[in-house]
């Protein structure tokens, strides 16, 4: 298993470091790392040192630093416009997008999303799907943390997907499968997943007049939770991220 990945806001410089406060808490209290463990230091931005755990103190780490390397941007970038959705699907939904391999994630108060994100409301369910993309990331061992946006209006959607390299919107309805919808080899790809109630007319025409495609992902209806993370997958096999 490849050893745990701990966020730094930048890379250690010298032969040993200290990890310290709430990731120094998580690896010495709760992961209860031990000298000689293996653990990976992450910048968020493509940077990663390797490291192993020389001493262990209250909420601390001290780490001998072995090596420095360098994770290259992956191309095309993914940008996934989700659905605002109700409970815990929200935030279900940027684990697995995260996961998968996001690299941006833009809420998106769609008409007939059944959450509604305001004032406080709005601003602590921004930084509970801000929490769960960070330790998303660690989990699955990520060289770059995802970028979680502030809220877009159907509007501002668009805009993004006029200023794409291109753009995809999930959609049962559609004609064209996903397998068949031409990709761009850089820069963004944008991709919109929609609420529980589905797209309006009015949205997805939207979207379709600042260059998007409708495409459909194959015979069954997925949750607006699941239906992006199963469509970067493939989208990540298509466009060779996954080679």
């Amino acid at each position: 298993m490849s050893p745990p990945v701990f966020l730094v806001d930048a890379l250690p410089d010298g032969t040993e470091t200290v990890l310290a406060g709430a990731e120094g808490h998580h690896a010495a209290t709760v992961r209860r790392l031990r000298p000689g463990a293996a653990v990976q230091l992450s910048d968020g931005a493509g940077g990663l040192a390797e490291c192993t755990v020389t001493g262990v103190g209250p909420d601390r780490l001290t780490l001998a630093v072995l090596g420095r390397s360098r994770v290259d941007r992956p191309r095309p970038r993914f940008v996934v416009v989700q659905a605002l959705a109700k409970g815990e699907r929200g935030e279900l939904a940027v684990e697995l997008l995260t996961e998968v391999g996001a690299d941006e994630v833009v809420p998106w108060a769609a008409a007939r999303s059944v959450a509604v994100w305001r004032a406080e409301r709005g601003v602590k369910a921004l930084a509970r799907w801000r929490a769960t993309a960070r330790e998303a990331a660690k989990q699955s061992r990520r060289a770059w943390l995802p970028l979680v946006s502030e809220p877009h209006g159907t509007a501002e959607v668009a805009a993004r997907i006029v200023a794409a390299g291109g753009g995809l919107v999930l959609h049962g309805a559609a004609a064209d499968p996903l397998a068949a919808a031409p990709l761009p080899s850089g820069g963004e790809l944008v991709v919109v997943v929609g609420p529980e109630g589905g797209l309006t007319p009015d949205e997805l025409a939207a979207f379709t007049a600042a260059g998007a495609r409708p495409v459909r992902l194959g015979p069954t209806v997925l949750r607006t939770s699941t239906a992006g993370a199963v469509a970067l997958a493939a989208l990540s096999v298509r466009t060779g991220r996954w080679a």
